[in-house]
């Protein structure tokens, strides 16, 4: 039988803080006892272990279950991952056994491209909104998970600032942002040399790379060192 990588909030326990982390052990408690966690899985920190056992690599097993995993949320949530009609978006956030400063920043809104951020705008009815989120998702993802630092892309809306003759962010239209998300994507091109990725499980495993990556990084390498944290 092949083993667990992936649980689910419900699956989840408080005495399980080893393996689901301090973060996800919380929130499957929060679960269990009935408070209105919005749902969710956690990937265990034996498949960051494995992770660089594998030579920095999320091994096909691992893969498969958390797209198996993606499927259970879609079946909970009623939503579909990239889909135009009613699509999923999730956040991904990293978490340890020990708490963990240095570790991976949030990712919000991971699952958006051209296509369903067109289909937040109509839901919402709030284009504006909607193209702001995928700007900034970009950017974080960009970030975060490609390391193309954040002043690439903020030097690209003071340009687009002075050029519509506003000073702050806010004043931006709904066609100004998609401009820049535009922008932005071509910036990660430039930095990548790759187009910037639109499939949300493509997103999805990039994100979970760049966690367990994080996780030896020299900040958190230091605190670990400084607070005896194997």
């Amino acid at each position: 039988m092949s083993k667990k990588w992936v649980y689910l909030f419900k699956e989840g326990n408080a005495d399980m803080r080893e393996l689901l982390g301090g973060k996800g052990a919380n929130l499957a408690e929060m679960t269990n006892i009935g408070l209105p966690v919005p749902q969710g899985f956690t990937i265990t920190t034996e498949a960051c272990t494995q992770y660089y056992e594998d030579g920095r690599q999320i091994n096909p097993e691992i893969q498969d279950q958390i797209n198996e995993y993606i499927g259970k949320m879609e079946e909970i949530t009623g939503k579909k991952f990239g889909d135009k009609e009613n699509p999923l978006l999730v956040s991904v956030r990293s978490g340890a056994r020990a708490s963990m400063p240095g570790m991976m920043d949030t990712i919000l809104n991971l699952g958006l491209n051209e296509e369903v951020v067109e289909t937040i705008a109509v839901q919402s009815g709030n284009p504006r909104w909607a193209w702001d989120c995928y700007r900034r998702f970009i950017q974080m993802y960009s970030d975060v998970v490609m390391e193309v630092g954040k002043k690439y892309f903020e030097e690209l809306i003071d340009e687009m600032k002075a050029d519509r003759g506003v000073t702050q962010d806010v004043e931006l239209t709904a066609e100004d942002l998609k401009e820049l998300a535009g922008k932005f994507k071509a910036e990660y091109k430039a930095k990548i040399g790759e187009d910037f990725p639109t499939d949300p499980k493509e997103q999805l495993m990039g994100a979970v790379k760049a966690v367990f990556r994080s996780w030896d990084n020299p900040r958190a390498n230091v605190y670990r060192r400084d607070n005896d944290i194997p």
